[in-house]
């Protein structure tokens, strides 16, 4: 995988924290983890957003198709 160099700014304690714990030659594979991770949450909260809103719009579809179906069955039990 190709790496790229980034130059960004973080807080002061989180920058003493990232030293205390991990090691000089591992924080770069730390930060793109940490990063990795947190995309990947992002994207699940958006997809779970998305398929909320979809079932949301189809709610009354759901229903009828229920009903209509629910009648049908019960047909021949009458």
């Amino acid at each position: 995988m190709t790496s790229l160099r980034v130059n960004f700014t973080i807080p002061e304690d989180v920058a003493f924290m990232l030293k205390a714990h991990v090691r000089k030659r591992r924080r770069s594979a730390f930060v793109a983890a940490a990063i990795r991770d947190r995309l990947y949450q992002l994207e699940q909260e958006r997809l779970r957003e998305t398929l909320i809103e979809g079932y949301l719009a189809r709610r009354g579809e759901d229903v009828s198709i229920g009903a209509e179906w629910e009648t049908a069955s019960l047909e021949d039990w009458t």
